[in-house]
């Protein structure tokens, strides 16, 4: 177990969860499903991929052991499975909310290789199983905001994103990260056309955020494989920044000297920056982001709260952007 002191980040006392609930999932966890064992990294997946959509499939340590519990977030009010896993936004199988959860039950996760190229000395096409099997797995929960001023609480599995970097050896020419989204128009049918998006979906980090100890390489949640609709097999998690940032199924690694393009701020630069800091002083042209709509609430009483700078990760990431004007720079 992980400890660490208590930061201003750590969970308010009204969105402490119900003890018996915590324990009921920690013992979730420690649970094995039996089904995976004496298989491969990939047949595990593909063994797991099928199930019922709104509960949790056998647990992810059947696959790459262990699933270390941190500090992160140990007594926030986790979102339900079934919450978190139909209400949330994957262009590529469709605009509604419910679209990802009933559009993407085909999609294939296995196996699944990811490129890595540019300024890096460990370039080329790597498996992701054998990527996440070099590091431990950890659970960490954190708070999710979405843009459009909505939130919950998750709990991901997965890796720190600086350790996988790091592998490829990155030069001193690497100032930013790019990823891609896979791009299959047959098992996407948000990628057959309707909408402007410029396919497939990219994003970009600079050096220093992608190293970042909060930045996560995600392969699960809920102590469970990562479900299709929510980014499967591999996405990343940037709990400090808006939802958009944190790009799922990455098929592609790019380290780059120059900023590079990023689908929304391709779009709508002047509603979408490259930032994407999660920033209650800073308003979305359309909406204001000062309150967000936690999940899961009430239609006639939403569960509405104050919406916090960095989403409340200010101590583990202001030092970033220390000197910038955070509202040029969005």
């Amino acid at each position: 177990m992980i400890i660490k002191n208590k930061k201003a980040s750590d969970c308010l006392e009204s969105e402490v969860t119900d003890l018996q609930v915590y324990l009921n999932r920690r013992q979730f966890m420690r649970a094995s499903g039996g089904i995976a064992l004496g298989l491969g990294a990939s047949n595990v997946f593909a063994a797991l991929q099928s199930g019922n959509p709104l509960k949790p499939p056998a647990v992810l340590a059947d696959a790459f052991g262990k699933i270390t519990e941190t500090s992160f977030g140990k007594n926030e009010k986790v979102a339900p499975y079934d919450v978190a896993t139909t209400y949330n936004n994957f262009y590529e199988f469709g605009y509604g909310k419910s679209d990802p959860s009933e559009y993407s039950s085909h999609f294939t996760t296995r196996p699944w290789t990811m490129t890595v190229e540019g300024e890096a000395e460990n370039t080329g096409v790597f498996n992701l199983d054998d990527i996440i099997k070099e590091s431990a797995l950890e659970e960490r929960i954190y708070r999710h905001r979405c843009v459009e001023a909505w939130s919950m609480v998750i709990p991901w599995v997965g890796v720190s994103l600086a350790d996988v970097l790091k592998r490829f050896k990155p030069t001193s020419k690497a100032k930013y990260v790019a990823f891609e989204t896979i791009y299959d128009p047959k098992e996407m049918p948000g990628q057959q056309g309707g909408v402007s998006l410029d396919w497939p979906y990219r994003e970009g980090l600079r050096m220093d955020e992608a190293m970042n100890p909060l930045a996560m390489f995600t392969v699960g949640m809920y102590g469970s494989i990562l479900p299709n609709q929510n980014g499967a097999p591999v996405r990343l998690v940037l709990p400090w920044k808006y939802g958009f940032k944190s790009i799922k199924s990455i098929v592609k690694i790019r380290f780059v000297e120059t900023m590079p393009q990023t689908t929304w701020n391709m779009l709508a630069p002047s509603e979408y920056g490259f930032y994407a800091n999660v920033n209650p002083n800073v308003d979305h042209p359309r909406w204001s982001q000062k309150q967000e709509r936690r999940l899961p609430g009430g239609v006639l009483f939403p569960n509405v709260i104050p919406t916090r700078m960095f989403n409340g990760y200010e101590e583990e990431v202001a030092s970033l952007y220390k000197g910038m004007d955070l509202r040029r720079n969005y």
